[in-house]
């Protein structure tokens, strides 16, 4: 039987664990040729021995040189690009007073220059195939919370340009959507810049915003991203699909 993304590419970053680990195995599952980008050697052979269907690429995403080289490669070796998942993505949380240039530095870089320098080197293959970007916001994006004013920032940054962008791009056939998650059970809480001991507490306390009264899981979100990439979502531009728990609305 057909499945839905049979002959299609995707390139999903930040995708060796979390959301990115789960997005490019629902792909891969419905059909897709899909190529996953992470930033560190050790990261991207641990990645490609527990995923030999994925083709695993080692590239940071803050530097256009590299990330541009990445996407040759997929163009090169599987002859298009249809589906650009920006998902690598850091956070830290820390109140004003404690925010430091470097904390700000790496989210930034990250979660919006690298984001925005993916797109642009996929931009000619996604054109050719009148494909689909999707980005990774979150929560923190349109919902304020005290010590997330940095991370929040840089997710309202990425669903700024995802509509920005949407608009744009229209004209050549390229859509353009985001997926805000809510707090969801990932690695990346182990590296927020918490003792590990206060990594539940820090969960219990997102917990408590969320109405469904618990985290999400990365398959959860990773069902949506593919959604929305899907061909036969092909009416949809410019929207960012809360992910969430109903966290956005309290």
């Amino acid at each position: 039987m057909k499945k839905t993304f049979d002959g299609m590419v995707v390139l999903v970053t930040g995708a060796n664990s979390g959301i990115g680990e789960a997005a490019a195995l629902a792909f891969h599952a419905a059909g897709a040729k899909v190529f996953g980008v992470a930033r560190r050697k050790d990261t991207v052979e641990n990645a490609r021995s527990r995923h030999p269907e994925i083709r695993y690429l080692l590239a940071d995403v803050t530097k256009a040189s590299e990330i541009s080289g990445a996407i040759e490669t997929v163009v090169k070796e599987a002859g298009r690009l249809d589906v650009l998942v920006n998902n690598a993505a850091i956070f830290s949380f820390a109140p004003l007073e404690q925010t430091t240039e470097e904390m700000m530095r790496a989210q930034f870089e990250t979660n919006v220059y690298g984001l925005t320098f993916a797109s642009k080197a996929a931009l000619p293959a996604l054109k050719a195939s009148r494909g689909t970007i999707v980005n990774i916001s979150s929560a923190a994006g349109h919902k304020p919370a005290p010590g997330g004013a940095v991370y929040g920032a840089t997710k309202a940054a990425v669903e700024s340009l995802t509509r920005s962008w949407a608009l744009e791009l229209a004209a050549v056939g390229v859509r353009v959507n985001a997926i805000a998650p809510g707090p969801t059970e990932t690695p990346g809480f182990d590296k927020m810049g918490v003792s590990a001991e206060a990594v539940p507490a820090v969960k219990a306390e997102f917990v408590k915003q969320v109405p469904l009264g618990r985290m999400g899981s990365t398959e959860e979100v990773a069902r949506w991203i593919v959604a929305i990439a899907a061909p036969d979502a092909a009416w949809v531009t410019g929207q960012v699909v809360s992910i969430d728990g109903g966290m956005s609305l309290t």
